[in-house]
């Protein structure tokens, strides 16, 4: 090993030493300005939508949104599931378990979540959550979450696993949520009904080299919205995460068609074939990258090419 890959490993290994020593009093820090964002916005009307947006440990500005909607919807059971949540330290449900002291069960397919929740962080004594390893698919979800003592009405379901978010909403039946997030896939736009067909593997890294082949459309999510009797309320402003509320009890919250609350999204996700990131703007570009790739239109119905969906 020469001198300048020795000198950059220890450099490497010095940052992340100070990041680990530094990393909780950023992250206190981080949880007290989450805090005084939400007094600010407790005023806002339920059509106050992205006023509402803000970001203390969502990897975008779902905490400020589902703030915004837990002071609206009214919830009998403060409890939530999420699941897709890796090491947990960037989540949609942690600001909710800590600022509002609701109870949750938290699954991924690692062990990361539960060493940050039981072994490096204070979260596992001081809050009501279940950090569960177990690869979810829709013939085990609903069985896991029986054994997890999730039933019946619930406030808040977030999934994010980057490929199969619609088949397993889908095949959820032991909770009824009143709230739901879920990502969509934004480079699908907003008006064909179209999924990837489901796998009980799917692994959008190992689907397409670009990582841009994943989940569903939005006009599907909203079209199963309805089906489970859930009102499509808005997205996310980066264009990751679209949000549903029970119709029992949304309220004055808006309902929305998939064309006016879809956002296009411009944040750097796609890689080249070498793995490397790479930016690419123009979503008809980024369709022509998976254009061979199958879809099922009407989820459940044929299936078809991107290119020949898209006219490409």
């Amino acid at each position: 090993m020469g001198p300048k890959r020795v000198a950059r490993r220890m450099i490497a290994r010095a940052i992340a030493a100070v990041d680990q020593r530094e990393r909780p009093q950023i992250e206190a820090l981080r949880f007290e300005l989450g805090q005084a964002q939400a007094a600010m916005r407790a005023h806002l009307a339920p059509g106050e939508w992205l006023a509402a947006e803000f970001q203390v440990f969502s990897q975008w500005n779902d905490d400020g949104l589902i703030q915004h909607l837990v002071r609206h919807v009214p919830i009998e059971r403060s409890t939530f599931v999420e699941f897709g949540v890796e090491s947990y330290r960037e989540s949609n449900t942690r600001f909710l378990l800590q600022h509002n002291n609701w109870s949750g069960v938290i699954f991924d397919g690692g062990d990361a979540h539960r060493q940050f929740v039981y072994q490096q962080s204070e979260i596992g004594w001081r809050y009501a959550i279940d950090a569960r390893t177990a690869f979810l698919t829709r013939e085990t979800i609903n069985e896991e979450f029986r054994k997890a003592g999730l039933c019946g009405d619930i406030g808040l379901l977030s999934i994010d696993v980057d490929g199969n978010d619609y088949w397993l909403w889908k095949a959820i039946d032991t909770v009824s949520p009143r709230i739901v997030i879920c990502e969509f896939n934004s480079t699908f736009g907003p008006e064909h009904l179209i999924t990837v067909p489901y796998s009980s593997e799917f692994s959008h890294v190992e689907a397409h080299y670009s990582r841009l082949y994943f989940g569903a459309s939005l006009p599907a999510l909203v079209e199963l919205g309805k089906q489970k009797e859930h009102r499509f309320v808005g997205c996310e402003s980066h264009g990751a995460n679209a949000f549903f509320v029970r119709e029992d009890v949304a309220g004055l919250l808006p309902s929305l068609a998939a064309s006016e609350g879809w956002v296009r999204s411009r944040f750097r996700s796609s890689r080249n074939r070498a793995g490397q990131l790479t930016y690419v703007g123009d979503h008809r570009e980024r369709l022509r990258l998976i254009a061979d790739m199958t879809v099922e239109t009407r989820p459940g119905g044929e299936r078809r090419s991107i290119r020949d969906v898209f006219d490409l």
